[in-house]
C-alpha cells in the first residue's frame, strides 16, 4: 500500500463524552477542558493541507466546549443546547470525500428497500450531486467515505454452495479496495485510516474488518450490528439504525393511536430464532395473556403496523444478531421501544438519552416483562410516549437529507469521532 507517512493520533477528551456528562461534574469538566486546550497539535508546516484541516476542527472543538461550559445557545427539543450546536458545527464545517474508485453494484450503490435500506440511503446521499457536506476535492476533506455496500457484495456474490471461505473473499474485496486508494492517494497512509469510514447494515458488516486487524484498527465502522461482545468499539465505531424501507424507499411515520387508546400493553411479531427470541416465546408466546401479545406470524386478516399503533410498548428482542428494524418501526408509530438485547450499543447514544423514550430489559428479566411494564406509572408512560414523538424526526429518512434526520444523525456520530482524533505529523 505504499510507504506510509510517519504520523501519530491524539485522542482528544471525547466530545461525545462531554456531551453526555455535561450535567454531572462541572469541576471535573473544567479541569479536563483546560488540560485539553493546552494540547496543541504538532503539525509539519510543509503540510499546509493537513494543518488547515486540523485548524478547522480545533476551532469547532473550541466552540462546542465553550457552549458546554457556558450553556449559552438555544435549546432544540430533545437535543440539549450543546448537542444542537455540535450538529450546527457539523453542517457548517464537515466536508467528506467519497472515493470514486470501483463500479456498481458493489460500490457506489446499495439496497434501497427492506431491512438494510439505510445502507443504500446513506450511500445515495453521499453520492448525491449538491450534497453540501460533499468535499469538492479530497484535500479539503475532514473525513473519507469508502462507498462499498457489504449487503450488495453478499447479494451478488454469495452462493450457498460456496459458503465455505466466503468471509475471506468478502474481506479480500474490501482490503483490495483500500489497497487501491492507499496507492493512489496519500490520505489513507497519512492517518492509517483514522479519518476513513464505511457504512454497513448487513449482519456481516463487522466481519469484513476482522481478517486484518492491523489494517482496520483505526477505521470508523458505521454498523447496524453494533455488538460490543463482537468487537464493536463505541469510542471509534458508530451504531446505526436498521430501517425496513418500503419499495418507494421513504418509510412513513404517524402518531398511531392516542396514548390513551392503546389497548395492548406489549406486542411483538417475528421469527422465533436466536437465543433471546426463543426465551421470549417460551414465556409469552402461548397466547394466554392478552396484555403481552407475541406472534411468529399474524393472522392474514391482521395488519402489523396497526398492531404496533395500538400497543403501548413494542418489544424489540435480538434475533440472530442484535440489529433489528423493530426499534424504528416502533418509533414510527409512537410506540415505546422495549429493547431486549445483550451487548447492544444503542444508536446515536452520543446525543440521545434512550432512557427518556425507551425501556431496556435484560434477557434474564424476560419472565418479569409484564410486571416491569405494568409498574411504570401511567404519567411516566405518557411522558415517554411524548418523547418518542419528539425523536421521530431523528429516525426519519429524507432524500436529500435534512437537519437532525437519520442520515444527519449518522453523520453527526461520524463527526464526533473525527473531532476526537487529531492527526499529528512529524
Amino acid at each position: 500500500m505504499g510507504a506510509a507517512t510517519k504520523f501519530s493520533i491524539t485522542l482528544t477528551l471525547p466530545l461525545s463524552l462531554l456531551l453526555l456528562v455535561v450535567h454531572l461534574s462541572p469541576t471535573y469538566q473544567t479541569s479536563r477542558l483546560l488540560q485539553d486546550e493546552a494540547a496543541v497539535p504538532i503539525i509539519n508546516k510543509n503540510d499546509i493541507t493537513l494543518e488547515s484541516i486540523e485548524e478547522q476542527l480545533a476551532k469547532a472543538r473550541a466552540r462546542i466546549r465553550k457552549a458546554i461550559v457556558e450553556k449559552s445557545v438555544a435549546s432544540n427539543e430533545i437535543f440539549t443546547p450543546e448537542r444542537a450546536l455540535s450538529h450546527t458545527e457539523m453542517v457548517n464545517t464537515f466536508k467528506i470525500w467519497t472515493y470514486k474508485e470501483g463500479d456498481i453494484p458493489l460500490m457506489h450503490t446499495g439496497p434501497m428497500k427492506n431491512i438494510y435500506s439505510v445502507e443504500g440511503d446513506f450511500i445515495q446521499e453521499m453520492e448525491r450531486k449538491g450534497n453540501p457536506m460533499a468535499a469538492n476535492h479530497p484535500d479539503e476533506a475532514h473525513a473519507f467515505f469508502i462507498p462499498i455496500s457489504i449487503t450488495n457484495i453478499v447479494y451478488y456474490l454469495y452462493k450457498p454452495s460456496e459458503a465455505f471461505g466466503f468471509r475471506e473473499r468478502m474481506q479480500a474485496i474490501i482490503e483490495d479496495y483500500i489497497g487501491i486508494i492507499a496507492e493512489r492517494y496519500p490520505y489513507w497512509n497519512r492517518s492509517n485510516g483514522a479519518d476513513h469510514f464505511y457504512v454497513s447494515c448487513h449482519d456481516w458488516g463487522p466481519f469484513v474488518s476482522t481478517g486484518n486487524h492491523k489494517l482496520f484498527e483505526n477505521v470508523i465502522r458505521v454498523l447496524c450490528n453494533a455488538n460490543s461482545s463482537e468487537g464493536f468499539i463505541p469510542r471509534r465505531d458508530v451504531s446505526m439504525t436498521e430501517i425496513n424501507g418500503p419499495f418507494d424507499n421513504i418509510p412513513s411515520v404517524s402518531s398511531g393511536q392516542s396514548p390513551y387508546n392503546r389497548s395492548i400493553l406489549a406486542f411483538f411479531a417475528g421469527g422465533n430464532h436466536g437465543v433471546v427470541r426463543k426465551k421470549l416465546f417460551q414465556y409469552w408466546g402461548n397466547k394466554e395473556d392478552d396484555d403481552i401479545q407475541v406472534y411468529t406470524h399474524l393472522p392474514k386478516d391482521q395488519n402489523y403496523t396497526e398492531f404496533l399503533s395500538r400497543s403501548k410498548y413494542c418489544l424489540c428482542p435480538s434475533g440472530y444478531e442484535v440489529a433489528s428494524a423493530r426499534v424504528t418501526e416502533a418509533i414510527y408509530v409512537g410506540c415505546i421501544p422495549v429493547t431486549i438485547k445483550s451487548h447492544y450499543v444503542l444508536p446515536y447514544s452520543d446525543v440521545l438519552d434512550w432512557s427518556q423514550f425507551s425501556i431496556q430489559v435484560s434477557v434474564d428479566k424476560i419472565p418479569d416483562l409484564k410486571r416491569i411494564l405494568e409498574e411504570i406509572p401511567f404519567s411516566k408512560y405518557l411522558e415517554m410516549q411524548k418523547r418518542v414523538m419528539e425523536v421521530q424526526r431523528h429516525f426519519i429518512v429524507n432524500i436529500p437529507a435534512k437537519n437532525f434526520d437519520v442520515l444527519h444523525m449518522i453523520l453527526h456520530s461520524v463527526w464526533l469521532r473525527r473531532l476526537n482524533v487529531q492527526l499529528l505529523k512529524s
